[in-house]
Parts: structure tokens; C-alpha cells; sequence
């Protein structure tokens, strides 16, 4: 598999207009669907809209908005006009909504016109300039009707030909044109700056590497002003297929509505893996998804056992899963036709457009099989951050991006990932990997859901707390329990969590990822019976 040539957003949707005109492109939540001829209509009126708000090249423009069909069209819109597009995750609230304005210098925050639960005068008050606040109905991208069968013909066309005043369309696919923040779940957010050409080919790689095409349904149940939107989304003009939205995720309505419009692939992370196979076993009597193929996500790690019980449970060929991040959406990914073993255990191989490599922690370069940090460098990685600053930190001279992820690849180009570098707890002197603690401990029947944090501990510095939610039905693991399923699995008593605490729910963030900090500042303070260990 080569790099795609390299072509900007709008280029590419008119290719796939021109091959597949009336080729569904995208199903909502109330089975309204259009076509890609559809979209670029629908795209061209958005456009139209939008320039007679002031909207041109280069404005910089954040959105704020669910997964719909409108915010699809929003970002046609303001791709023909070669906008500064920054995509905002509904769950962000004033102050990191404010932030992501202030440092982005956005002249306009759309947002939808009912249902937008920020205070608009708090958020003003923490943004440093002014700003125009539009909402979805005022650029003609309103929701249909929810009861409609399909949205109203007149809305999506355009009201009239396209304007001869419209700025013609951009040209250089390598131009900045996208912001998509980082998660920011142990620091302030970061703001990576895309590529139309960088995300096209991640968006290849993913489809090369799962054998996406015409004939699949893409379920995204996940926020679409998330990088994988946008990721998916070119990816239907590479190759075609639908998508089928969720606005948020539930699994019970997203087994039913995928199943309904026969889905065939299901994007996210493993939370949302987990979820829909939690579904499947609620009913053991039928598929919940009949034409289920694969799981294809990453952005968080996953448990090796999770693949097994998908293939065991639901078929296909189980999960997918890779390793992509916000300045980089893809990767990693493996190949529907690798070995089970490097399903389940690795992230896969580096896509074409990607340089990977392994840095020990004394700087020098990693041989096969051991570990260090990830680097990465190439054309499908962002050109940097919006803060300079936070740029010259996560760059080196040579181009190298610092992931922060450690990891390591074996003889046949295969990465695992083994931890973050700030996950990683220091237990008197040791290191010790917080996600290798959560796999085994995740491999207990009666753990649904783990997190494993370091928590600050006089005699030790830092002490393993293991934080568990119990699989339905079934009672918790008691820590005696917990220790005896360590020591059963022969592992070094320093990995041994000294804490267990039971909980609900794990806070995660909207794209899965855990929410460690939440977790340190809820038990940092609390004192419970420990085991010693040396």
C-alpha cells in the first residue's frame, strides 16, 4: 500500500461525487439518510451560508455540536471555503471551551440552537477577544425534523446556484485547515494543527489495513468533532461506504439502530467494545449485530482477553484495534488477516506515511523487542501544536515527535504498547507499568473494568491502587482475591496492588480514555487496610 496522492478535503469529496453520486453516505439516528451527491449539495448551501456571515479562506472558525448529519455538513461547508476548521467535543465545558477559542483566536463559535448547554456569558467572560456567536439554524445546517424519513429535500439543496462570489476552492492539501485538541486529562489541552493531506492518509491506512469498502457500514456511536470524525469521513470519499451516526452512546439503542441499517464495522475504543459485547450476552439467543465484521478503534489501551471474547462471542474477525492519537489519528494498525496472538497483543504496523521508532531511556535506540519511548515523524503527522512552545517540546530538530507512549517492536515490525511515560508508577525505585497491572487484573471473571493508579505512599513513594468495577451480576473481587490472582500469575509481588477500591463506574473522558487524575484526587487522601510487600 503506497501514500494517497496527496489532495485536499473538497477535491476529494468531488471525486467520490463524480464516481458514486447516489451511493448513501450517511444514516442518522432517526434513519434519515443522503447521498453523496446529497452532501455536496447540502455542503455547497453551508458554504454559501457561511461566506455571507464573512466566512472565507483562512477564517478560523470553532463548532461545537453532536453527532448529526448538520455537522457533517458544517465542515463541507467550511472546507470549500478553506476555513481554519476547529472542532470542539461537546463535552468540554466553559473553561476548556474558552481555552480552546482563546488560543485558536476563533472569530466564530457555532453551535446548535437548542440543546447547547454552556453559559454564554461565563464563557465570554473567560475568552480574551470577542467572538460571533452563531447557531446551527443561522448557516442553514439546522437538524431535520426528527420525524422526517429522510431530511427535506429543499433544506439540503442549495437555495440557489452556486455563488459566482465564492472564493474558489482551496488548492494546497499540505495547508493547516484543521485544530483538534487533545484530550487534556493530566494538563492543559493541546491544540494539534492537521492537514487535509496528513488525515487523508490516515484515513488510507485504516481502510487499506480493515479491508473497508462500498459495501460496509461504518457505526460511530463516538463524538464526530473528535479526529476520527474527520478521519472517518475522508475515508467515506477514499472508499465509498456509508456512515451510520449516533448522537451518543448507549449500547442497547446502538446495537439496535447498527443492526437495523446493517452494520458492519463499529468504530471507537474498547469501552465501546466492551459495552456492545456486555449487549451480546444479555442475548445469547441472537446476533445483536448480524452483519458485525470487526471492532476498529484505538485511543486507549486494550486488554488482550477483550479480542478473544468478541471473536468467541460475536464473530468476525473480533477487534481491530490500533494506536493513533490526536496528532496523529492512525498509527498503527493490524490487518484483518494477522495471527489472533498480534490481534490481541499489539497495535499493529506503522501505515505508510509513518517512521516509527523506539528510544530507550538513556536515549540511545531501542533493538527489537525492547523497550522505550515511541517517536514518529512523517507526512500523516501534525504540523505541530498551536503553542510554540508546547511544539519545540514534543519535536525534535529532525522532525521526531515525542508520543510519550512507551512501547516496543518486535522482529516483524509490530508495536506494543506497554504504558505511558506518566503512567508509569515508581514503587521504592521500581517502575512499574500500570497497564500491564490493569491486563492482568482485567483477566479476573468477575472485573468488568479497571483502572490501576499510583498514589503517594510515605514508605514506598508510590503505592499500587487498583480501581474495579464488578462484571453485572456477579459480587466484586475482594482483595484477598486480588492478591491471590497475582501471585497465581507468577508476577513480581512489587506489581501486586497494595489498594483496591470498587466503584460504580470508571470516569472516562468522551473518546473512552480514563480519567486517571479524577481518580488519584478522589483516593489520594483516604487511608485503607493495605498487604505489606517488600
Amino acid at each position: 500500500m503506497s501514500i494517497p496522492e496527496a489532495k485536499t478535503f473538497w477535491r476529494l469529496l468531488e471525486a467520490r461525487v463524480a464516481a458514486t453520486p447516489d451511493a448513501p453516505m450517511l444514516i442518522d439516528e432517526h434513519d434519515a439518510c443522503i447521498s453523496f451527491a446529497d452532501y455536496h449539495a447540502a455542503a455547497l448551501r453551508a458554504a454559501q451560508a457561511l461566506h455571507a456571515r464573512g466566512v472565507g479562506p483562512g477564517s478560523r472558525v470553532s463548532f461545537q455540536l453532536p453527532t448529526r448529519i448538520s455537522t457533517v455538513v458544517l465542515m463541507g461547508g467550511l472546507a470549500r471555503l478553506g476555513a481554519i476548521q476547529n472542532p470542539i467535543v461537546p463535552a468540554y465545558r466553559e473553561t476548556e471551551t474558552a481555552f480552546c477559542l482563546d488560543e485558536t483566536k476563533a472569530q466564530i463559535l457555532i453551535v446548535e440552537a437548542t440543546g447547547w448547554r454552556l453559559d454564554e456569558g461565563g464563557l465570554r467572560e473567560r475568552v480574551g477577544h470577542d467572538f460571533v456567536l452563531l447557531r446551527d439554524r443561522d448557516v442553514g445546517i439546522e437538524r431535520a425534523k426528527t420525524d422526517a424519513p429522510a431530511p427535506d429535500p429543499q433544506r439540503l439543496a442549495p437555495l440557489s446556484p452556486p455563488d459566482p462570489l465564492l472564493p474558489a476552492p482551496p488548492v494546497d492539501p499540505a495547508a493547516v485547515r484543521w485544530i483538534y485538541y487533545t484530550s487534556g486529562t493530566t494538563s492543559r489541552p493541546k491544540g494539534a494543527r492537521q492537514t487535509d493531506q496528513a488525515v487523508a492518509i490516515t484515513a488510507a491506512g485504516l481502510v487499506a489495513r480493515h479491508r473497508i469498502g462500498p459495501p460496509d457500514r461504518f457505526g460511530m456511536a463516538f463524538p464526530f468533532t473528535h479526529v476520527g470524525g474527520l478521519i472517518n469521513l475522508i475515508a467515506t470519499f477514499l472508499r465509498g461506504h456509508c456512515l451510520v451516526l449516533l448522537e451518543a452512546f448507549d449500547a442497547e439503542k446502538a446495537t439496535t439502530h447498527f443492526a437495523r441499517h446493517g452494520v458492519s464495522v463499529v468504530g471507537g475504543g474498547p469501552v465501546f467494545y466492551a459495552a456492545i459485547l456486555a449487549e451480546q450476552r444479555r442475548h445469547p439467543e441472537r446476533k445483536v449485530l448480524p452483519a458485525f465484521r470487526i471492532f476498529s478503534g484505538g485511543g486507549a489501551p486494550m486488554n488482550a482477553e477483550l479480542h478473544y471474547e468478541v471473536l468467541r462471542e460475536m464473530g468476525g474477525r473480533g477487534c481491530l484495534h490500533g494506536f493513533g492519537m490526536t496528532e496523529c489519528g492512525i498509527i498503527c494498525a493490524n490487518d484483518v488477516d494477522d495471527a489472533d496472538e498480534r490481534l490481541a497483543e499489539t497495535e499493529g504496523r506503522p501505515i505508510p506515511g509513518i517512521e516509527l521508532r523506539i528510544d530507550r531511556s538513556d536515549g540511545a535506540r531501542a533493538e527489537a523487542g525492547e523497550e522505550g519511548e515511541v517517536l514518529l515523524r512523517g507526512p500523516a503527522v501534525c504540523r505541530g501544536y498551536v503553542d510554540a512552545a508546547a511544539t519545540a517540546a514534543a519535536f525534535d530538530d529532525e522532525g521526531w515527535f515525542r508520543t510519550g507512549d512507551l512501547g516496543f517492536v518486535d522482529a516483524r515490525g509490530y508495536l506494543t504498547i506497554t504504558g505511558r511515560r506518566k503512567d508509569v508508577i515508581i514503587r521504592k525505585g521500581e517502575n512499574i507499568s500500570a497497564v500491564e497491572v490493569e491486563d492482568l487484573l482485567y483477566g479476573h471473571p468477575r472485573v468488568a473494568d479497571v483502572a490501576v493508579i499510583g498514589l503517594p505512599d510515605a514508605l514506598r513513594g508510590e503505592l499500587v491502587c487498583a480501581v474495579v468495577t464488578a462484571m453485572p451480576g456477579l459480587p466484586p473481587i475482594g482483595f484477598d482475591e486480588m492478591v491471590a490472582h497475582f501471585r497465581g500469575a507468577r508476577v513480581m509481588a512489587q506489581k501486586i496492588p497494595e489498594r483496591l477500591e470498587v466503584v460504580d463506574a470508571i470516569p472516562r473522558n468522551a473518546t473512552g480514555k480514563i480519567l486517571k487524575q479524577v481518580l488519584k484526587e478522589r483516593f489520594a487522601g483516604s487511608v485503607v487496610p493495605s498487604v505489606a510487600r517488600a
